[in-house]
């Protein structure tokens, strides 16, 4: 277990950080003593995850609204923000969107939103944070997803997009490292009470196919992808460099696939979104 003032004094910043995971990771890293930041497109949103940090005990709490695919505004919401807290020592890129459909079905524009909140999101975040950064010590984190690695139906979308942010994360990686960098990806398993799962595996005939998949036999927790978050950006990491870690239970070893097939078939084609 981490001491709890593990990161006192450092700036953490997560994109996306208003609810979710992300949420998540911001209250791990708020109460081992780090001043957070947050953003999302909601301005309503980014206030309510302020406010939750700030009644959880956060030494301090602000955030910002943009939407990750438009660079400029933001680059704007970051360079405000580092402005305010003299820079970031922990940067969590982890916006993403994901609707279940057939590559068939699903529309180009639909496709498109995937590609650009998750891949693009994760470049313009990172890309925006890089002159903010402690160097050395600085640690960048994407959020990805089982399906960069594993094909899984309805999926296309999301597959395409999130092995596009492994692949930016380890070429990062290998150029900001020489800097103080350090670039990694977390890859989340079935997670309770998450939007994602709620989407993928509705209901308690979807989420029991799902937990028998899983070798640990259950779904994890935001708490869980937390600690995932503060152990790469400890000093327990400092040799951790282009890694891109599952904490899913060992659901990615073979199960994952195999269960988000089955309830693809079982539910059938899906239309797009736009």
């Amino acid at each position: 277990m981490l001491n709890p003032t593990a990161f006192e004094g450092t700036v953490v910043y997560v994109a996306g950080g208003t609810s979710g995971i992300n949420l998540g990771i911001a209250r791990g890293f708020a109460a081992h003593g780090a001043n957070v930041v947050v953003s999302s497109r909601s301005s309503d949103k980014v206030s309510a995850a302020v406010e939750t940090l700030l009644a959880d005990g956060a030494r301090a709490a602000d955030g910002f609204a943009s939407d990750v695919r438009d660079y400029d505004a933001t680059a704007a919401g970051i360079d405000a923000a580092a402005a305010r807290h003299g820079r970031f020592d922990v940067v969590i890129s982890g916006a993403a969107g994901n609707f279940p459909a057939t590559a068939a079905g699903m529309s180009a524009n639909g496709f498109k939103a995937v590609v650009d909140i998750d891949l693009l999101g994760t470049y313009n975040v990172f890309r925006a944070c890089h002159r903010h950064m402690t160097r050395p010590g600085g640690s960048m984190i994407a959020v990805s997803a089982p399906q960069s690695t594993l094909p899984m139906p309805m999926q296309a979308h999301v597959c395409a997009a999130k092995a596009g942010v492994d692949m930016l994360v380890r070429t990062l990686a290998i150029e900001w490292a020489p800097e103080g960098l350090r670039v990694n990806a977390i890859v989340p398993g079935p997670i309770d009470e998450t939007e994602g799962m709620n989407r993928l595996a509705p209901g308690a005939k979807a989420r029991a196919v799902v937990e028998a998949s899983v070798p640990m036999g259950r779904y994890g927790t935001v708490a869980d992808i937390a600690n995932g978050a503060l152990l790469l950006s400890s000093p327990l990491a400092g040799y951790i460099n282009g890694a891109i870690l599952p904490v899913d239970g060992g659901w990615s070893l073979g199960g994952a696939a195999a269960a988000m097939t089955t309830l693809a078939r079982a539910a059938g084609p899906k239309p797009g979104g736009e």
